[in-house]
């Protein structure tokens, strides 16, 4: 699996770097400014890009702003977002156009290398990866419309935690559930959110992207086309 990673302090840069070499993974380029990584996203064309908010030269939105105008020249580049910070209005943006591998990891809360391996492989895999507190920041002051209402607070918190990334499994012991149980929830998630029978990872992201963006009935992006 080849990885761009763009972080602008060294040390974290040259640490991620070695972390991910030690788990498998190939760093085509390490950046550390929002030019170099779009450079080495149109010149690498990577299977996920890991990227920090704040890159020089503004020390503001870069990381994520090039890789927004990445994923809008490459539809569905996975993209892995570890910042400080939660940017809202960008991150939205990010999840807004359904087609899924995309996380969003807060650096302070990722506690080992699995964790952030298991997130990075999970998103260049066409999935989600999502701390819970940016879920909680996205979701603040937005009004549920009527779709996710139709979601029971059972089916709710299988599929927030779905947001996270969980497997089946994992949900299942979270919520102290068989695993029996929380495939018959997913089954009823997708149907209360309209999805089609389809490949149940791509309904499993679109669910979530229903989720974060509070997504009502007859929304384009709610297809499982």
């Amino acid at each position: 699996m080849r990885v761009v990673l763009a972080e602008d302090l060294y040390l974290l840069r040259d640490g991620l770097s070695r972390l991910l070499q030690a788990h498998g993974l190939e760093v085509v380029a390490a950046v550390e400014s929002g030019p170099e990584l779009a450079d080495a996203l149109a010149e690498h064309r990577p299977d996920v890009a890991v990227v920090d908010v704040r890159l020089p030269p503004t020390f503001t939105d870069e990381g994520l702003r090039v890789a927004l105008e990445a994923r809008r020249e490459r539809p569905g580049m996975p993209v892995l977002v570890l910042s400080q910070y939660v940017q809202q209005l960008y991150a939205r943006e990010l999840l807004a156009d359904g087609t899924g591998s995309v996380g969003y990891l807060l650096k302070d809360r990722v506690f080992n290398a699995e964790q952030f391996v298991d997130a990075v492989r999970r998103v260049a895999a066409g999935g989600t990866a999502m701390d819970p507190e940016v879920i909680s920041q996205l979701l603040a002051g937005t009004r549920r419309e009527s779709t996710l209402s139709r979601l029971n607070p059972r089916e709710l918190d299988v599929l927030a935690l779905m947001a996270e990334g969980y497997s089946n499994a994992t949900i299942a012991q979270r919520l102290f559930l068989s695993e029996g149980s929380v495939s018959k929830y997913t089954t009823t998630i997708f149907a209360k959110l309209d999805l089609a029978a389809s490949n149940d990872t791509n309904r499993r992201v679109l669910a979530v992207l229903a989720y974060l963006n509070g997504i009502g009935p007859g929304d384009p992006r709610i297809t499982s086309d």
